[in-house]
């Protein structure tokens, strides 16, 4: 997941291999910096390997000298800021998933990954219409009920 992640933000496949071998070499030597209070080990992990990703593009790109490439270079690193709390929202819902019974899942993963309408998946199922929009309901109070345990 981190070398794909890493990938994605350097588009240079053996650039990414090395800064992952980095941020491993990193995670070994400084594990002790680990805190389970403050998030996840993989939250940990991507901000590391973030931090290393942009540590490598910052050495790639020469220093700009004219202000109108500053700031087309600032708004292209402006979405990596965000991309590994979305990451980390992605998994943690992926997890979530699996700990709902099988059907709910299979339904908000039609209506919410797929973009589909109730009536779709109806189709899409084989699953009457009330039905789904019985497991819809059932699952997204469990949902909310497993993410307010968690805080």
């Amino acid at each position: 997941m981190l070398r794909g992640y890493v990938e994605g933000m350097l588009r240079d496949s053996a650039a990414a291999e090395d800064v992952l071998q980095q941020v491993m070499l990193e995670v070994w030597q400084h594990r002790e910096r680990f805190d389970p209070t403050r998030g996840s080990v993989m939250s940990w992990l991507i901000t590391i390997a973030r931090s290393r990703a942009i540590d490598h593009l910052r050495r790639q790109v020469p220093e700009p000298r004219d202000p109108a490439t500053t700031t087309r270079l600032i708004d292209k690193l402006q979405p990596l800021e965000h991309a590994a709390d979305d990451l980390a929202e992605q998994w943690r819902m992926a997890h979530l998933l699996t700990l709902l019974p099988r059907e709910e899942a299979q339904i908000l993963r039609l209506r919410f990954h797929k973009d589909m309408r109730q009536s779709e998946i109806a189709q899409e199922t084989g699953i009457p219409l009330g039905t789904v929009k019985m497991r819809m309901v059932s699952a997204l109070g469990r949902l909310r009920e497993l993410i307010d345990e968690e805080a």
